[in-house]
């Protein structure tokens, strides 16, 4: 039995989820973050295998076609790819395995994992969403005029996912984000599958 439970985490671009799964996967050893397979190149800094499994765009769709992926996308001319048999070796291992994704892969993996928990991260408003773009100092006015926008479309979801994070302050919401991953875990069959000597009155007649 799947002893480990899927948090699956959201978040239009801005509204600070990278940062606050940072700090999650720094407190909580239970964690694991599952890194997905792109065809992107990596970007200043980034490691094969730390922020993505870097590979070129035949081994990924070999990959595809053999069905190893619980979800793939293209996105802007790249491909991206959740490994469905590390998830599942990581949860039969007892793991709690946690993945940064959009909200179309979200419903996807919701699909296949319909006992993972799925969290939405939420900016406090349009504004101050904007406010953080604009101090990345990385895009343009154009470009961040597109992101704010996208988001909006992205938040449109936010009533499909179990649990909702507004990120105003950033140490309240690694509060409440640390609060759903317990919550999760006290579910039942998580709880059943974790201690299956507490629950043994329950096969008896």
């Amino acid at each position: 039995m799947i002893a480990g439970t899927l948090f699956i985490v959201s978040a239009p671009s801005g509204a600070g989820k990278t940062t606050l799964v940072g700090r999650l996967l720094a407190d909580d050893p239970l964690v694991t973050h599952s890194v997905s397979f792109t065809t992107r190149p990596p970007r200043g800094g980034e490691q094969d295998g730390r922020e993505y499994h870097f590979i070129n765009v035949p081994r990924f769709l070999a990959m595809r076609d053999r069905g190893e992926f619980a979800e793939w996308a293209e996105v802007h001319d790249n491909f991206y790819g959740t490994s469905r048999p590390w998830l599942e070796q990581g949860m039969r291992e007892g793991r709690d395995m946690l993945l940064e994704i959009d909200w179309q892969g979200a419903q996807q993996m919701r699909r296949q994992f319909p006992a993972a928990a799925s969290i939405f991260i939420l900016p406090p408003s349009i504004a101050e969403l904007e406010r953080r773009l604009r101090h990345r100092g990385a895009d343009s006015e154009d470009v961040i005029a597109r992101r704010v926008a996208g988001a909006l479309g992205e938040m449109r979801h936010v009533g499909e996912f179990d649990f909702v994070i507004i990120n105003k302050d950033l140490d309240v919401a690694l509060g409440e984000l640390k609060a759903a991953v317990r919550a999760s875990r006290l579910r039942f069959p998580r709880q059943r599958a974790r201690h299956p000597d507490v629950f043994r009155f329950l096969d008896q007649d």
